[in-house]
């Protein structure tokens, strides 16, 4: 059986996990039209999310923030829970028990059942909960009826000093099989951990490949890693290469199982953050929520296969699209991590940075690292190459104050919704629609609902035009140093499309 036919298999799996039941069809494949027809997007039924350790540092300070929007069609039972992961290597576990965080003690290799950390109780409505300490562990959440649709967790860690400082968020993401992660590092300044959780009842198995400036690295230790069952491993990339290296790109390939992975990039003088995974390769990109006060961008890019990529380099700015002086294109060769300086590119107003062919196209992944704030008041956070909104994009974890939605419409111009929910301990939710011109970014300073108490999600679902990439930033003061943390909006799988159940899948069977 080849590697295609193992891949339609397993995402029919996947697919039939959350609905029950669902449709591929290959590019080329008759009868894909009828089917493409056929098919309605029906509200998944079931969902799991998984939440990384968010800190080793006794200073850490946790919150978590879990939200389901209200979706028709759904039913109205179902439940959504975050759990702490299960200890099962042969670490010896914490004294006692924190309720905070729901880690459970008991002797190693025991499998306990965990206590829920976060329980929500209305769609619509956010719910949050939060731990102190180096010892908070990953979390495995899972969701169901009306809580699936959407579900979405942020995971948000102030660390007051140390390697790291500042502010680090993370969306808790979906298991998966495969993850690209360029802006990653092992020089000497940088501790950087490659997260992996694994939310099923038996073991996955992953190998961790780096790629540097030169091609890949050796490393025989990045292979055939054992993620345990309802556990989480942090690899320290250090201990897989010998080589100091600035700018990597790690590929998390996942022979067996699935799990969640992130990296987390700690820097002793820059602060640190999540660099959450690219998009999966293409030719074109969009990295979109450049804060407009970024003192320094950082493009690192990789193109998986043998062929070198040329890119146009363009950035979104609330005027139009525009070519960066001196950076006109960038030169990725094949195997190997590109990394370029783009110095304070978007020179104080909003911006994303669009990359497309010059000529043929090329799959690429890529991300940046920004940095804000001067001298040794600097904190840095990542922005991956993203999805489109797509239907629905959903954002946790928002405040009164320090929030800012960076919208981008590359191509065509786009009209989109934004909603602000009900807050986590009260008011009322409101919407508002806005216009992105073609070719431009804007930073909105989301609406906040009336009456709010506690912290309020975002959605943003577009009306009309072409597509929309979002990044949401959460931004704070810590001591005089600006801390600031991004993530992008992709489509939040609030849906999914289920044909006529008479659709023949007999592909599958080749």
């Amino acid at each position: 059986m080849n590697r295609t036919t193992l891949s339609l298999i397993a995402g029919t799996t996947a697919l039939a996990a959350v609905t029950g039941f669902a449709a591929l069809s290959q590019p080329g494949t008759p009868g894909t039209d009828t089917a493409a027809k056929a098919a309605a997007q029906l509200p998944v039924e079931r969902t799991s999310l998984l939440c990384p350790a968010p800190s080793t540092s006794d200073l850490a300070e946790t919150s978590y923030t879990s939200f389901t929007p209200v979706t028709k069609g759904t039913e109205s039972g179902g439940k959504a829970e975050l759990r702490a992961a299960t200890e099962e290597s042969g670490d010896s576990p914490a004294d006692g028990e924190d309720e905070g965080t729901g880690k459970d003690g008991g002797k190693s290799g025991e499998d306990k059942p965990a206590k829920p950390v976060l329980t929500p109780e209305e769609p619509g409505k956010p719910v949050t909960g939060d731990s102190s300490g180096g010892d908070a562990p990953a979390l495995v959440g899972t969701a169901d009826g009306r809580f699936a649709p959407g579900w979405t967790v942020q995971e948000t860690t102030e660390v007051a000093a140390g390697t790291g400082r500042g502010l680090q968020g993370v969306n808790c993401t979906a298991p998966d099989t495969d993850f690209w992660f360029p802006g990653a590092s092992t020089e000497a300044d940088r501790t950087d951990y490659v997260h992996l959780t694994n939310p099923d009842d038996s073991a996955a198995v992953v190998d961790i490949e780096l790629y540097g400036k030169d091609g890949a690295l050796k490393s025989a230790v990045g292979e055939g890693i054992t993620v345990q069952p309802h556990s989480s491993e942090p690899v320290l990339l250090s201990t897989l290469t010998d080589e100091r290296q600035t700018d990597l790109t790690v590929h998390v390939n996942v022979r067996s199982g699935r799990v969640g992975a992130a990296v987390q990039a700690l820097d002793d003088k820059l602060g640190g953050d999540w660099l959450a995974a690219s998009t999966d390769p293409s030719g074109s990109l969009v990295l979109p929520g450049i804060p407009k006060d970024a003192t320094s961008v950082r493009l690192v890019a990789f193109t998986p296969g043998d062929a070198d990529a040329d890119l146009k380099v363009r950035l979104a700015s609330p005027s139009g699209l525009i070519t960066p002086a001196g950076h006109e294109t960038v030169h990725v060769k094949g195997g190997m991590t590109t990394a370029v300086d783009l110095g304070d590119v978007t020179r104080g107003e909003a911006g994303s940075l669009v990359l497309s062919p010059t000529d043929r196209s090329v799959p690429v992944v890529a991300a940046l690292r920004v940095v804000r704030g001067k001298g040794d008041k600097q904190e840095t956070a990542f922005i991956p190459a993203a999805r489109p909104v797509g239907t629905r994009a959903t954002s946790a974890d928002n405040s009164g104050k320090g929030s800012t939605l960076s919208l981008t419409a590359p191509g065509a111009a786009a009209t989109v919704k934004v909603t602000a929910s009900a807050g986590s301990e009260g008011g009322t939710p409101v919407s508002k629609t806005y216009t992105i011109k073609a070719g431009t970014t804007q930073d909105i300073e989301p609406p906040a609902p009336s009456g709010l108490k506690g912290t309020y999600a975002l959605t943003v679902e577009p009306v009309s035009g072409g597509p929309v990439y979002g990044a949401r930033t959460l931004a704070a003061s810590e001591g005089g140093v600006p801390a600031f943390t991004v993530q992008t909006l992709p489509d939040d799988r609030g849906t999914v499309a289920v044909p006529e159940a008479d659709e023949d899948l007999s592909v599958l069977q080749k």
